[in-house]
């Protein structure tokens, strides 16, 4: 029986798939790596709602939600079947958790979850659920919502949260800095790593309190809560995490990538 990890991607830019990065080329390799799932249930940080909500529909439209980039990008597509018999599935392991959700059969994929997976799987022939996240609730009810479907993920079933270990747009440069990422991107980083490695919850919990620079790299949490889904679904053991990738592209936009098991 197939065990699937709990993945944390960082999906960067929507470029990403037209971009010269080692992020593009190591979410290319990421997909033959793992044992290919039934389904997918991505979380991603561009759909924010009141209550978790999934989407259920027969196939997926791919959402082209940003402006003013090259004409290339609004061509991809993703169209990816969904998978609506999961969704009620979903739903009912959320309630069962004593969290509300919904099911919204029209939405289709945002980028931060069809970048990532046209990299891993080009062949958009793997059924995706979306489930979105509420940002106002904050990491801790994003662990008990990752919690909840923990149980998917012995079903062969893969949980693939996708948001971004640093984001800062209004520090990101085509160019890069001189001499490499900023100082307060480094420290960010190396200490949310060093909470993962060392199963820190609690501290990762109050990552703004105690990360340093928590602000500068997160102004809003939206681009970090799906790692805390992850985080969740990993289960209620002691926290088994590997880093599978790290990278900086744009000067400050660190794009590391995690498997919790």
């Amino acid at each position: 029986m197939t065990v699937q990890p709990a993945l944390f991607l960082s999906h960067g830019s929507p470029t990403l798939p037209l971009d010269d990065v080692p992020a593009r080329d190591f979410l290319r390799g990421l997909g033959g790596k793992l044992e290919r799932p039934d389904a997918i249930v991505a979380v991603s940080a561009h759909w924010e709602t009141d209550v978790p909500t999934l989407n259920a529909v027969a196939q997926n439209e791919t959402i082209h939600d940003f402006y003013g980039f090259p004409p290339a990008l609004y061509a991809l597509e993703y169209p990816a079947p969904g998978a609506p018999d999961l969704a009620e599935t979903v739903a009912d392991l959320i309630g069962e958790a004593g969290l509300r959700a919904r099911i919204d059969t029209v939405r289709g994929l945002d980028h931060g979850a069809w970048v990532p997976l046209m990299l891993m799987w080009p062949g958009h022939d793997i059924p995706v659920l979306q489930l979105s996240i509420q940002s106002r609730l904050g990491p801790g009810h994003h662990v008990q919502l990752g919690r909840a479907i923990a149980a998917l993920r012995e079903r062969n079933i893969l949980v693939m949260a996708s948001g971004s270990f640093t984001h800062n747009l209004r520090a990101l440069t085509r160019q890069g800095p001189v001499g490499g990422e900023p100082e307060w991107v480094t420290r960010f980083a190396d200490w949310m790593h060093a909470a993962i490695a060392e199963g820190r919850t609690c501290d990762l919990v109050s990552y703004r309190n105690m990360a340093p620079f928590a602000r500068e790299n997160h102004p809003t949490d939206e681009h970090l809560l799906p790692l805390y889904v992850a985080i969740g679904a990993a289960g209620a053991g002691p926290l088994r995490a590997e880093r599978l990738h790290t990278s900086t592209t744009l000067g400050a936009l660190r794009m590391d990538a995690y498997a919790f098991h």
